[in-house]
């Protein structure tokens, strides 16, 4: 993999979770593949292509409740790391938040993802 596509990639996430259709989420990943989203311990590891797709269509995310942006911050063959901020708008009685993520991403020959680490971190309002 180099640079522009795992940017591509990234641009493909961010589609997949805007329009939250199954056939795109399936093209993201390997069938194998794991996808770790939420602090350990297990409860946020999907493992395999149907848990990862299943998983995604139980979020609620809504298109206008939130906005982010994911680049290349390094590529070494397989490997890949990405930064980026993800924003939820307040909605309710919810605040705003904004959360800084950095993505571990290891790739297929064929572009697809077969593991997908997601760190993140709340930035605090002060």
């Amino acid at each position: 993999m180099n640079r522009p596509e795992v940017q591509a990639w990234l641009d493909r996430y961010l589609d997949a979770w805007k329009r939250n259709e199954p056939g795109l989420v399936e093209a993201l990943f390997t069938g194998d593949a794991v996808y770790r989203y939420a602090p350990y311990p297990a409860a946020g590891v999907l493992e395999g292509i149907a848990a990862i797709v299943a998983g995604w269509g139980e979020h609620d995310d809504a298109p206008d409740d939130w906005q982010a942006s994911y680049e290349v911050f390094a590529v070494d063959d397989d490997r890949a790391v990405a930064i980026g901020t993800t924003r939820y708008f307040a909605k309710g009685d919810q605040a705003e938040k904004l959360y800084h993520n950095c993505f571990l991403l290891r790739f297929a020959p064929d572009g697809r993802c077969s593991e997908f680490t997601e760190y993140y971190m709340l930035e605090k309002k002060v």
